[in-house]
Parts: structure tokens; sequence; C-alpha cells
């Protein structure tokens, strides 16, 4: 239960309230006061040591970064290259494998077969084969034609 002094002096209670809060915002102009005080006069000296102490810093990891930057972009290059010359090598040999292939098999499975010019197909096999062949060597290529004939349909 309260204070019987207490509850008689509502009046005293509100004074207290009204003098505890005027001490806080007191004690805080103070406070600024104090931190402008010390803002003029020590911490410029302290703010331009940061400044200093800041700047070394980040030259420092400018540094570090670019390095490992330089690192990392040699290193895929490196990788770029190698799968480039891995592809190129794999496609290649697909190539040379699917050549080697027609030219072992088309001339077998074309024989008797005629083109739109009459050619007969094993003779086509042997102009592809030739053709691939004179291909991988640099020369040109060249189709043999041989003669139409003429056929009668009826």
């Amino acid at each position: 239960m309260l204070k019987s002094s207490q509850a008689l002096q509502p009046n005293r209670l509100g004074e207290a309230a009204i003098a505890a809060s005027r001490q806080v915002w007191l004690a805080s102009l103070g406070a600024a006061v104090v931190t402008r005080d010390w803002v003029q006069t020590e911490a410029g000296g302290a703010f331009k040591t940061l400044v200093k102490e800041g700047a070394v810093v980040e030259s420092q990891a400018v540094r570090f970064v670019g390095d490992r930057l330089e690192t990392s972009i040699s290193m895929a290059n490196s990788v770029w290259k190698e799968t480039r010359r891995t592809v190129e090598s794999t496609v290649k040999q697909a190539a040379d494998a699917a050549v080697s292939f027609a030219q072992q098999v088309l001339p077998r499975y074309a024989a008797g077969v005629r083109d739109a010019d009459g050619v007969e197909g094993a003779q086509v096999g042997r102009e592809i084969a030739e053709a691939g062949h004179a291909h991988r060597q640099g020369r040109p290529r060249k189709r043999k034609r041989a003669g139409r004939t003429a056929t009668k349909r009826g």
C-alpha cells in the first residue's frame, strides 16, 4: 500500500517527475555541448588519423582484390583455351570418323541404285569418298558425271 504522505501530496509527485525530466533534458544539452567542444578541439586530429588509416587499408584491399582478380581471369582464360582445344579435337575426330564410315559403307549400300542423273550409286559413293579424300588434301572436289541415258517410261 502507498504511504499516506505520498498519497496526500499529489502535487509533489508531479513536481518530482517534472524535475527528473528537466534534469534529463539538461544532461542531454550538456552532453551536446561537451561533444561539440570535443569535436572542435580534439576530434579533428583523430578524424584525420582515421581517414589516413582508412586510405591505407583501402589501397591494400584494392591491390589484394586486383591481384586475385587478375589470377582468376588468367585461370579462366587457360581453362577456356583448353576447353576450346578439346572441343575442336573431339569434333575433328568425330568428323573424320563419319567421313571414314561413309567412305566404307556408302559404296556397298549404293550399288545398283541410280541417282536423278542416272549415275549408279556405287559410282556416287566412290565420288563422295574421293571428294572427302581430296578435301582433306586441300584439292578442289570434282564430280565425275556419267552420260545421261534416255529411259522411256510407260
